[in-house]
């Protein structure tokens, strides 16, 4: 492998969304010049989603800045591989070895407007249609809430139960975004997370989802931490 190939940026999405979500950023990053890639995750265990992100790692080359939404920032913790350099957590869940992801998402209280979270009758959670206006994409257009909740995937149980291995971001430089207006992960847990994992931090007036309502500043802090 040679020393000399550019960074590539590969991109986790969260629960309810696919690899779509990021559908701005990957724009403005192939603008900037950045490979991009946007890995497909099964929402079934945390295990195979690692390894599904595992699987998209090896289809690039050179060094790699792992960036995660919501949800993902569990995977992208636990996920373990050579060409890793960075990690980026975009409104991410960051729970500490031995933790779940349910740990740190339920760590502080609830927005009043946050939707009950609770699975079917065969261990699927889905996001209540009116959700995506109400907490997860409040900032977004009517047509982009509406596609939103077209197009969700259900996460199952055990992607959030399974406690995560040693994070990578004690390992290696992070970064962190974390938005004030969230109404699905409280911004205090953000704040919480961000700081144990001493992470560079940006901070904005953006909702749960600001790689679909403020792309430019998820592209800002991705293209920081290629450039680093």
């Amino acid at each position: 492998m040679s020393p000399n190939l550019a960074p590539t940026v590969v991109l986790v999405h969260g629960a309810w969304a696919d690899g779509s979500s990021w559908a701005r950023v990957i724009t403005g990053l192939q603008q900037g010049g950045i490979n991009v890639v946007a890995a497909p995750i099964p929402l079934t265990t945390l295990d195979d989603d690692v390894n599904a992100v595992k699987r998209a790692i090896d289809r690039t080359e050179g060094p790699v800045v792992l960036a995660g939404h919501a949800y993902a920032g569990g995977v992208v913790g636990a996920t373990s591989h050579p060409r890793i350099k960075a990690l980026v957590y975009v409104v991410a869940l960051a729970p500490d070895e031995g933790e779940t992801v349910a740990d740190v998402f339920y760590r502080d209280p609830p927005h009043p407007q946050a939707p009950e979270l609770k699975p079917d009758g065969k261990g699927w959670i889905w996001l209540p249609e009116n959700a995506f206006a109400a907490a997860f994409a409040q900032n977004a257009t009517a047509e982009e809430q509406a596609v939103l909740a077209a197009v969700q995937r259900p996460i199952a149980v055990p992607c959030i139960q399974q406690a995560v291995p040693r994070p990578g971001w004690k390992d290696l430089p992070s970064w962190y975004l974390i938005a004030e207006e969230d109404r699905m992960i409280n911004p205090a847990t953000q704040r919480f997370m961000a700081e144990r994992m001493q992470a560079r931090t940006r901070t904005g007036k953006f909702d749960h989802a600001p790689l679909i309502t403020q792309p430019q500043a998820v592209t800002d802090i991705l293209t920081e931490a290629v450039e680093t």
